[in-house]
């Protein structure tokens, strides 16, 4: 019962009324160029809204399925293995011609957008310091000569008759060298960039299509290769029959382009991505509403009932919610209307999302993000799931009020009620009992300064009450993140000195290997739920420090091995980067991570990287 971390088809948080509106815009057009900018943080649902964008244009489609060609361009899998600028052009280029192919209408100008993209990206990439692109040499045969050039321009030799020679060479390129281009080629970088401008265009026009290029995660890139992504999308932008929809957080934008640019002013900053976005639209905030919905129809989701029926559930909830603005609810009792046969289980999971929407919203650390919420369920039914397989018999609800304060409370408190657990004969965090009744009353709370905070105060009023439950079992399932310390498997000064450094220095912990060694295994393990608990903060897996604590701890206890091998085969898809693959190919426990991970959708230079590692 887990969730996949990625953008989806299917709209569970009533984002079609917007997807409609970008998708009337475009066809509204009829021709026009148009730049649309869908922004949103991190996690909102920009790649879902993408998603329906293009649904929701195919739809518009029906009357003339041929009026749209799509280029679906992800700038994120290109970085570090390839020029996003280049790899734009030539993805549109090649779809052009594919299109054109297919449809038998536009061949001639199609190929040579192609051969014309792809003839300046290997002049660049052929000479290599740059200068093919700015004098336009050619990429191959004669390559000799073209370097010769290189040296002679960049040692400050050339002579007018080089500069003769060097034109004549490039046009001997054009004409036959690989059956380029077969015509004289413009020799400077603006009229060769004017030349593909034309063509495009041009292919448009005898195609009689419109283009829409669809351009996602740029927000996720290093500066350099937002801008270069940007730069090549400004060199098609404003064309007729033109639409862009980049999906990327404006913050996140404006940041690539003062880090490139230097420290140029905010009006600037502002100006240029303003000229590349004609119409900004931003991913609508969640309220409670939504969260409860996403919440239940992600439960129906993973149900075991018929695909129409989930179908039918989910546009229900969406038309319900089009009417919240009036006072219209989605909760359990209307879920229950929609889904007549529900069952048992299913009814205490709309039950948990009604208790648990209001603080997914309002916590800081989730702030009703799609993604955010989604993680926090996939951490449940994982918890769940182990539960099950140790046969400790945990209660969903309490599971997930724990969770909850786990992942939004003061750390210093959740520390504070694990101890208390940990101390109690019974396991039961009795101290709770008052403040809970009040909490349900909606009495006034006086609470220690420790536990003093409006979501602590939200947290206790939701059911089931806690003061009274063994939470030994949660704590168990949940003990990468709070280990059930008994007296027994208490650490040694000497074990309580080892965690302290590698939790303050974990980029140290390899030093560390003989006195890890040395100690007894129930003090590595408590160690490495430490390591974990720590590691799980990490969004990003190249090579953070904490990943060395981790490899350290299993080396000193191959036994954890398999801990550290089901942690990283357990990280979201996205998070995994293609740095982490050479760090921990050498490790006794890695091959099933790295083959866990093939099989999942890692990005394409992730899949790369463990190729090279393998052949190697």
């Amino acid at each position: 019962e887990m969730w996949a971390d990625n953008e989806t088809e299917k709209d569970f948080l009533n984002f079609s009324g917007v997807a409609d509106t970008v998708a009337e815009i475009i066809t509204e057009a009829a021709g026009r160029p148009t730049s649309i900018g869908i922004s949103g943080s991190w996690g909102a649902g920009k790649s879902s809204m993408i998603k329906l964008v293009r649904t929701a244009l195919g739809e518009k489609d029906q009357n003339d399925p041929e009026q749209f060609i799509y280029v679906e361009f992800n700038a994120w899998l290109y970085q570090g293995y390839d020029d996003a600028r280049a790899a734009l052009l030539e993805v549109i280029a090649t779809t052009l011609n594919e299109e054109a192919d297919r449809r038998k209408n536009g061949v001639d100008k199609a190929k040579e957008l192609l051969q014309r993209v792809n003839w300046l990206r290997a002049a660049k990439l052929g000479v290599g310091s740059g200068l093919a692109l700015a004098l336009g040499l050619p990429p191959t045969g004669l390559i000799g000569e073209a370097v010769a050039f290189g040296k002679k321009a960049l040692s400050g030799d050339l002579t007018e008759g080089d500069v003769e020679g060097a034109e004549e060479l490039a046009a001997n390129a054009f004409t036959t060298a690989g059956g380029l281009i077969q015509a004289k080629p413009e020799l400077s970088p603006p009229r060769e960039i004017h030349a593909i401008r034309e063509c495009f265009e041009q292919t448009l026009k005898e195609m009689g299509v419109t283009l829409v290029v669809l351009i996602d995660d740029l927000d996720r890139c290093l500066p350099p290769t937002t801008i270069s992504t940007l730069e090549a999308i400004r060199l098609f932008l404003f064309l007729n029959n033109t639409a862009f929809v980049i999906a990327a957080d404006d913050a996140m934008i404006k940041h690539a382009v003062r880090q490139h640019f230097g420290n140029v002013d905010d009006d600037l900053v502002i100006n240029y991505f303003d000229k590349l976005i004609q119409i900004p639209i931003r991913v609508p905030p969640l309220g409670t509403q939504e969260v409860r919905a996403y919440m239940m129809l992600l439960f129906v989701e993973t149900a075991d009932i018929e695909d129409a029926i989930k179908e039918s559930i989910r546009e229900a909830v969406c038309a319900q919610l089009a009417k919240s603005w009036r006072g219209e609810r989605v909760d359990r009792a209307f879920m229950q209307t929609v889904y007549k046969d529900a069952p048992a289980e299913i009814i205490a999971r709309f039950d948990t999302a009604d208790r648990l929407a209001p603080l997914m919203v309002s916590a800081s650390q989730i702030a009703g993000n799609p993604r955010l919420v989604k993680r926090f369920l996939n951490a449940l039914s994982i918890r769940m799931a182990i539960s099950r397989a140790h046969d400790v018999g945990v209660d969903e609800a309490v599971l997930a009020k724990m969770l909850l304060f786990e992942r939004c409370g003061n750390p210093k408190a959740y520390d504070a009620l694990t101890a208390a657990v940990n101390n109690d004969p019974d396991g039961k965090p009795v101290f709770l009992a008052e403040w809970e009744q009040k909490a349900a009353a909606n009495e006034e709370l006086e609470l220690d300064q420790l536990w003093d905070d409006p979501f602590i105060r939200e947290w206790l009023a939701i059911t089931p009450q806690l003061a009274d439950i063994d939470l030994r079992g949660v704590l168990y399932v949940s003990r990468e993140h709070a280990p059930l310390i008994t007296p027994e498997d208490r650490l040694s000064s000497e074990g309580a000195e080892l965690l302290t450094a590698i939790l303050k220095i974990p980029d140290m912990a390899a030093s560390l290997h003989d006195r890890l060694a040395a100690l007894p295994r129930p003090e590595t393990t408590v160690i490495m739920d430490r390591v974990l608990e720590q590691a799980r903060r990490e969004q990003e897996w190249g090579t953070p420090a904490i990943l060395d604590a981790c490899i350290a701890v299993a080396k000193a206890d191959p036994s954890l091995g398999t801990r550290v091998a089901g942690f990283l085969s357990e990280r979201p898809a996205g998070q995994i980067k293609p740095g982490i693959v050479p760090k921990i190919s050498d490790q006794p426990w890695a091959a099933g991570v790295l083959d866990r991970w093939k099989d999942t959708d890692v990005s394409d230079p992730v899949k790369k990287a463990i190729g090279t590692v393998e052949k190697g």
